[in-house]
């Protein structure tokens, strides 16, 4: 992980389903004061809930404090920014309405701070998709949130991992729905949103970018399903005249079982269990959900909430590390990215000048 010398970023985590493992995760990770010296981490859930982990988890020492506004945040501590004050009953491993419901509060809370610029950066731990409905709340999940939040025209589930990065064209989707959402335009527009997500936000020149089949076998022209002619091929065909250097379709199957997702700077997957089985499988753990396209920049651990080992102190906090140092990557990548682009006119007209006074120089 790189880190900027210049300036130490923010990073928000909301603590997912309070029942689920999330705040034992947090615990895990924070517990490291080194992390001190690469972030200030602001904690969005309350004192009692933090507490009744801690004492779950003694072995791990952590320090907290607590704060009710984004202008007392503590550069030099772990900060705890209480989004609720009643008294909430705790049980681990348990789906319920109130899992769901300070999940809620904790997310919205943070994702505001965070599009107001309070935070640099923001994780998410796992909330479970079920009881997070309301009235107030009927999102699938934290990336349609979060495009609706910002106002974005285009976002993309991107799964990255030290050896692969898959980006999702749809989501939580019932498979029998899937098809009627692959559409030339959908396909064109996620391309664009990685392509571009992957020079700002991973400082890659010329991405490479696949594109997987729907069908068996890439539909066996036509044979086993007309989707790769009739949509898939002239959508990569359609995006390569808009500079988007992109390839496919490709039978899933094959193509990770030969390592040809290693030739890719990324992979569009078209449904979730396509990209999420062989991700999963293939990135040792290490795995983090990344939202490409926002203005701002989230991450999150790529597994759920666990209620069958929460409060027993088993969970692995691997990937909420990492999701924590992808943040920080990103977040540095994203600065490096818009100082290495600000007035290229500007540049351009300087080297001008320095070649003209090398001329000079050389007569």
């Amino acid at each position: 992980m790189s880190v900027s010398t210049e300036h130490k970023p923010i990073i928000g985590f909301s603590c997912g389903d309070i029942n689920g493992i999330g705040i034992e995760l947090i615990i895990k990770v924070l517990s490291d004061s080194r992390v001190l010296d690469i972030c200030t981490p602001v904690v969005f859930s309350n004192n009692k809930a933090i507490n009744f982990y801690r004492k779950l988890l003694p072995e791990y020492n952590i320090a907290f404090s607590s704060i009710r506004d984004s202008s007392q945040i503590n550069n030099k501590q772990v900060n705890l920014y209480n989004c609720w004050d009643e008294d909430v009953d705790i049980t681990p491993g348990v789906m319920n309405e109130v899992g769901g419901k300070y999940a809620v509060a904790s997310l919205t809370i943070a994702a505001e701070a965070l599009k107001a610029g309070k935070i640099d950066g923001l994780v998410t731990l796992p909330v479970h998709k079920k009881n997070i409905q309301s009235s107030e709340f009927n999102f699938t999940g934290h990336t349609p949130y979060l495009k609706n939040l910002f106002g974005g025209s285009d976002v993309a589930m991107l799964m990255i991992a030290e050896n692969m990065r898959i980006g999702l064209l749809t989501e939580h989707l019932p498979v029998k729905e899937v098809a009627q959402f692959i559409t030339r335009e959908s396909i064109i527009s996620k391309l664009h949103v990685i392509n571009e997500s992957l020079k700002r936000d991973f400082c890659i020149n010329k991405p490479k970018i696949a594109v997987l089949a729907l069908n068996p076998h890439a539909g066996d022209e036509g044979l086993i399903g007309k989707e790769e002619i009739e949509i898939i091929k002239p959508a990569i065909k359609e995006a390569k005249m808009k500079d988007i250097f992109c390839f496919g379709p490709y039978s899933a199957d094959a193509f990770f079982a030969r390592g040809q997702y290693e030739k890719f700077d990324a992979v569009l997957a078209l449904y979730h269990d396509q990209g999420l089985i062989p991700f999963k499988s293939l990135s040792l753990g290490e795995g983090v959900n990344y939202t490409a396209g926002l203005k701002s920049v989230r991450t999150s651990p790529d597994h759920g909430t666990a209620f069958d080992i929460a409060g027993k102190g088993m969970a692995d906090e691997t990937s909420t590390r990492q999701a924590l140092y992808s943040c920080i990557d990103i977040i540095n990548n994203r600065n490096e990215y818009a100082t290495q682009h600000k007035n290229p006119l500007k540049k351009r007209s300087s080297a001008v000048v320095a070649n003209a006074v090398d001329e000079k120089i050389s007569e």
